[in-house]
């Protein structure tokens, strides 16, 4: 994930959700947008104004272009950024993160979709729409459960892994669009590329000139002026460009019919099986739409001091998901890109994502109609400059440079990705993250400190199966090493927080085993997470003359003191 965009100015703090004033009735926990609504004063209400026409000018290009990266009709994109926009800014908890189409979950929808459609464009589009009533469902289900923090499974390096190979993918998908190619349907992200590169030669000038600088503007335009709405412009002067300059007739694509005016609700139905073979992409997509929305939630509350709520959160994104679903439209989720330009912009309260809502209604009302003229390649290029700050080599190194378990966990995610494709990638990358979490638990810090005839095995992590296994190779690869003659054996529980059955079985196997070499084994430090089930297992009366304070106390009760410099350590 990336950090809000830069030149992000930091607003005065919202008055609206902050801690110490948070409403506690049951309305305004379940509806915040009550709670906003009473704080509210003209200030904010210009502030909000402002952010929400300066969103709107920012998210129609970009929900049209990312309703053609998920394969659906452009329009799509404009009903995603309408009814979804107002459930979440009736339940959503930040006053700032600006809701809709995102380009991981775009990505992800096409990923999910395209196997089962067959081709059939009104297929694709029904399930879609379903495909964003199993995300919100999922989503309010979680919580009601109040299960915000068990998407805690996905840990930073896995999302930064997939974020940033995902941007390649996305980046390689919009390249033919770029080059005015036609490769066909390649499977993968090296069959793409390997088609992209034959059809070369088959590059398209016209096209590739205005893909070309139209990405060049935006880039500038964010680069210079983050503020001003240069997607909207870009999109603005080609779509006039291509009567005026015959851009048409000299091959290059333009998006043709776009209807305007929202769709009457509907209920998308698909057959049993076909609701089981989406869910596993659903899964995926309601969790990732949520963590990315809670993340750039959470970096902006940290400058205006807002409480957010992960359950509420959970809640608000469902019933977002649950209207795209209802209009047409496919999974939203809240974006990063938007919300530091909502943010900066000024908005202090969900009214901006009304705002938004609105303008981006109007657009359709008015506007729609007169993109007939505008060129696919123009819709690539935003898509192009958007995901081009999502690839972060700084986390990479960062990750590696900390703990390698987290580095090798963001690698294999990044590859998995990549080679495998986005939903093998973030599953294997969840997979790879919770066995090495697992590993590393399970290979405490055991450093031997020798005394004058004493020995001290400090400890550090909780005793669990694994960990506990080691602690007493450790021990044994100790009493059997030669000179190894001491009288008394000093083990450092301080930094041992809990133990389970098998650490409380290990302690004990360890006082069995000190006494079958002719040693005593004391206890230093033992906190309460181990003490309470040594009592349990009725452990501790063994120890009751051999426990100690801290391990100063144990060397000074057994007559030692540390030799300075003795000091050797092992890892497992």
């Amino acid at each position: 994930m990336t950090e809000p965009a830069e030149g992000a100015a930091e607003p005065e703090s919202t008055t609206g959700t902050a801690a110490p004033d948070r409403p506690s009735g049951m309305i305004t926990r379940r509806v915040p947008l009550v709670g906003w609504l009473r704080r509210a004063d003209a200030g904010s209400y210009r502030a909000d104004l402002l952010a929400g026409l300066t969103v709107a000018a920012m998210l129609v290009p970009q929900s049209m272009a990312y309703a053609a990266l998920a394969g659906m009709p452009p329009v799509t994109g404009l009903y995603a950024a309408t009814v979804p926009l107002v459930a979440y800014a009736v339940l959503g908890t930040s006053g700032q993160l600006a809701f809709g189409p995102v380009a991981i979950v775009s990505l992800l929808t096409a990923s999910t979709l395209a196997p089962l459609a067959g081709g059939d464009p009104g297929r694709y589009i029904a399930l879609a729409g379903l495909l964003a009533l199993l995300v919100g469902g999922i989503q309010v289900l979680l919580g009601l459960l109040r299960a915000g923090r068990l998407t805690g499974l996905l840990s930073h390096p896995v999302i930064s892994g997939f974020t940033s190979a995902a941007a390649i993918v996305i980046a390689t998908s919009q390249l033919d669009k770029l080059l005015g190619i036609s490769i066909g349907r390649p499977d993968g992200w090296l069959a793409r590329l390997g088609a992209i590169l034959t059809q070369l030669p088959a590059t398209h000038l016209p096209t590739l000139v205005v893909g070309v600088l139209a990405i060049a503007v935006l880039v500038l335009g964010r680069r210079y002026r983050p503020r001003f709405p240069t997607p909207l412009v870009v999109v603005i002067l080609a779509t006039a460009a291509v009567p005026l300059l015959g851009l048409e007739a000299l091959g290059v694509a333009v998006l043709g019919e776009v209807p305007g005016g929202l769709p009457r609700p509907s209920l998308p139905t698909a057959p049993v099986d076909t609701i089981i073979a989406l869910l596993p992409g659903a899964v995926i997509i309601a969790l990732l739409s949520y963590l990315e929305g809670i993340s750039v939630a959470r970096a902006v509350a940290a400058r205006t001091r807002d409480r957010i709520d992960p359950d509420q959160e959970l809640l608000a994104s469902g019933a977002a998901n649950l209207a795209a679903g209802l209009f047409q439209a496919f999974p939203v989720a809240g974006g990063f890109s938007r919300t530091a330009v909502n943010h900066a912009a000024g908005a202090r309260t969900p009214i901006a994502t009304l705002v938004t809502a609105a303008a981006v209604l109007l657009a359709l009302l008015v506007m729609a109609p007169l993109f007939t003229t505008l060129p696919e390649v123009v819709l690539a290029a935003v898509v192009l400059a958007a995901v081009a700050t999502l690839v972060d080599l700084r986390e990479a190194r960062h990750a590696w440079q900390v703990e390698r378990t987290d580095g090798i966990a963001l690698t294999v995610t990044f590859l998995a990705t990549l080679l495998l494709g986005v939903e093998l990638g973030i599953g294997l990358g969840i997979a790879v993250s919770l066995l090495l979490s697992l590993w590393r638990v399970g290979v405490p810090r055991i450093e031997v400190e020798r005394s004058l005839d004493g020995v001290v095995l400090h400890v550090e992590g909780d005793l669990l199966p694994a960990s506990s296994t080691r602690l007493l190779e450790v021990l044994e690869d100790h009493l059997d090493a030669p000179g190894a003659c001491e009288e008394h054996l000093v083990l450092d529980l301080a930094g041992v927080p809990s133990a389970d059955v098998s650490g409380i079985n290990a302690i004990a196997a360890l006082d069995v085993a000190c006494q079958a070499a002719g040693v005593e084994l004391h206890l230093a430090g033992v906190r309460e997470g181990v003490r309470a089930p040594m009592e349990r297992a009725h452990l501790a009366e063994r120890f009751a003359a051999r426990s100690h304070r801290d391990v100063a106390a144990a060397l000074t009760a057994l007559g030692h003191r540390p030799a300075a410099g003795a000091l050797s350590a092992q890892r497992g």
